[in-house]
């Protein structure tokens, strides 16, 4: 339900559109398992995931603390402050797209009529959730990426780059065979 009514209310309503969006909320949302981001990463993760922000060394230090990974990955970005502030954890991950960093929390709540800012939790509620990945897809005009069939530049839109491609791909496969997408 949570679903329909975010692509009714976002104009998502056509079925190249439909599927582009579920490509690619269930790609980050874990097949929508995942409304949190799960920051528990092995340093081996965190070198791969993170190549730029950690040495082997400072890997070691970070993994498995989710907390202390969040402060670090998303200092001072997203209109994050520093590591000490703590807003990386705050305003890590949430929903079905993911919403991350001050910056987007705060416009994503002006735009749902949401205090993000003080209860980021809300984006873990099942129509909040779905509802800030649409928010999200509309303020990026994602639609119409997916009407001309974009897909590598509706990814890029999501995601900022390519992560995860083959994983989108599929889900992509899949909700065009749904909707008799050829």
């Amino acid at each position: 339900m949570c679903l329909l009514q975010t692509m009714n209310e976002f104009e998502i309503n056509t079925p190249l559109r439909a599927a582009a969006f579920i490509a690619q909320t269930a790609h980050e949302s874990a097949g929508y398992s995942a409304f949190l981001e799960n920051l528990n990463y092995s340093a081996q993760a965190l070198l791969k995931t993170w190549p730029n922000r950690f040495t082997p060394e400072s890997a070691a230090v970070y993994a498995r603390q989710p907390e202390k990974i969040a402060n670090h990955v998303y200092i001072n970005r997203l209109g994050n402050g520093d590591e000490v502030s703590g807003d990386g954890w705050r305003y890590r991950g949430r929903g079905v797209i993911q919403t991350t960093g001050h910056i987007n929390y705060k416009a994503c709540g002006i735009g749902l009529g949401l205090d993000l800012i003080a209860f980021p939790e809300l984006l873990e509620q099942p129509l909040n959730a779905f509802r800030s990945a649409g928010w999200y897809w509309k303020n990026r005009n994602c639609n119409s990426f997916a009407d001309s069939g974009d897909f590598i530049g509706l990814t890029k839109a999501i995601n900022g780059g390519l992560n995860g491609l083959d994983d989108r791909k599929a889900y992509y496969g899949r909700a065009k065979s749904v909707f008799g997408i050829l």
